[in-house]
Formats: C-alpha cells, sequence, structure tokens
C-alpha cells in the first residue's frame, strides 16, 4: 500500500482521542482481523450466531413471527428488519445506559439497525419467504471497532440458519435466499489506505468507509466520511479494491450457504 501525498500522520490524534494511529496495529494493512462464526450460540433462537471479529463479538440472532408490516398484509411477501444494541460494558468508556433509560433508541443505534436491514433485505427474495417476519437481533457484547459490519455479516448467517429450519419443517418450500451479504470496513490513517478498521485505527482515521457487497461481487450500500481533507476518487478506488479483497475472504470464511 502507497502512502497518500500530503496526508495528515496519524500520531495527532483529533481532539478527544488517545493517540492511536496504524502503527500500533500488528496487522499489515489489507489484512483482516481475526474472524470466526459461532453457530447455534443460543439455543432458543430460529437462528443464532457469534461472531468474533478481532476484538469485536457481536451476537446475531433470528426470530421467525407469523406476521409481517401493515403494508405487506395479504400481499403473501415477508419482511426481513433489524435490531442493533450495545451492552452497558461493551465499550472500554465506561457503562452505555440501555436505551430505555432513555426510552428512545439512540440516533447511532437507530442507523446501524437500518444499514442492518436494508442490507439483508437484498439477501432474500420476499416472495418465497411468505407473510412471515424474521427479525434480526444484533447485540453487541464488546466493541472494538468495526461493530455494525460484524452484525451485518453475523446476521447474514443467522438469517441463513433460521430459514434452514423454515425449509427442514416444511414452513416453505423454496429457499429465499438469493445471494449473500457481508459487510467491511475501509480507511486512510496516516495515509495509509488499511483494511477492517478496528477502534484505534477508526478513531484517528483521516477517511473511514463501509461497503455491504453480495457475495457476487455487487455493491448493496457504501458509507464515506472524510474525517478532515476531502478524499480524491483514485483514494475511493483504493479503498474499495482493499474492500473487495477482504469480502471476498469474509466470504470465504462465512462457508457454504446453507
Amino acid at each position: 500500500m502507497t502512502r497518500l501525498a500530503g496526508a495528515p500522520d496519524c500520531g495527532i490524534p483529533r481532539p478527544g482521542v488517545r493517540k492511536r494511529g496504524w502503527n500500533m496495529s500488528k496487522r499489515k494493512s489489507d489484512q483482516l482481523r481475526k474472524i470466526e462464526f459461532v453457530h447455534g450460540f443460543t439455543k432458543h433462537a430460529a437462528g443464532s450466531v457469534l461472531v468474533k471479529w478481532g476484538d469485536t463479538w457481536v451476537l446475531c440472532t433470528a426470530s421467525v413471527e407469523n406476521k409481517v408490516p401493515p403494508f405487506l398484509k395479504d400481499t403473501g411477501r415477508g419482511w426481513v428488519t433489524a435490531e442493533y444494541s450495545m451492552l452497558p460494558s461493551s465499550t472500554g468508556g465506561g457503562r452505555k445506559d440501555r436505551d430505555i433509560k432513555k426510552l428512545k433508541l439512540d440516533a447511532r443505534s437507530t442507523e446501524i439497525q437500518r444499514l442492518a436491514g436494508r442490507s439483508l433485505r437484498a439477501a432474500v427474495d420476499m416472495g418465497k419467504l411468505g407473510e412471515r417476519q424474521i427479525t434480526i437481533d444484533c447485540d453487541v457484547l464488546q466493541a472494538d471497532g468495526g461493530t455494525r459490519c460484524a452484525s451485518i455479516t453475523g446476521g447474514m448467517l443467522a438469517l441463513e440458519d433460521a430459514i434452514a429450519k423454515l425449509l427442514a419443517d416444511g414452513t416453505i418450500a423454496e429457499n429465499p435466499v438469493i445471494r449473500r451479504v457481508a459487510a467491511v470496513s475501509a480507511g486512510v490513517c496516516g495515509g495509509r489506505p488499511s483494511l477492517d478498521l478496528d477502534y484505534a485505527l477508526d478513531s484517528a482515521a483521516d477517511v473511514d468507509m463501509n461497503f455491504v457487497m453480495t457475495d457476487d461481487g455487487r455493491f448493496v450500500e457504501i458509507q464515506g466520511t472524510a474525517e478532515r481533507e476531502p478524499f480524491s476518487e483514485e483514494t475511493f478506488a483504493e479503498l474499495r479494491a482493499l474492500a473487495r479483497k477482504g469480502l471476498k475472504r469474509i466470504f470465504s470464511l462465512m462457508g457454504k450457504r446453507r
């Protein structure tokens, strides 16, 4: 990876951010963190997967209900949605209050669960799912950057496990999963394009992006922010290439479709 000319050094932290830059990582800049998927982590959910993504751990569970949102009633079509939350002790910054204490979901959680829902719906033929709803709950047990990417990727596997049960018991006749989706982050830190940002990288990044893609190489969503200077088309292309490389490996780690 080349260092981008004129980019600021991540050794100079933003206000309120500890001095932690790319050189704190032991990984190569195009290397993923260690990723593990533990299926069947809980026994009551229709599908459950614990995602261990470096030091980020997310529990993704799938629940199936014989109901759909009002706009889909009597259409014969199903729905997939997602919810996201972080446990109070999931971060290193002290206890995080539960959303119920504030009587509303915080803006970040709302944004992430909408992203997860949109991403997972791209994987499913709602006509084949029938008039039922599958909710993917993504609960962050431990956070070290990339919780939304872990939630989408683990949520995909939990969704597949739930659908496998519906097929096995004859509830549905055809598999509604038409493709897989997964997500990964990429960014620029210290002028260096880097894949799969942990907290140390993300908190000091000059550019921060998230890529949601299908297993046939198409994009579902791209989120990108320049934290300091605007980024060029060349930088975007390099980050996109990193994400493609990382997601190819992630789809491999996810194993064969159920």
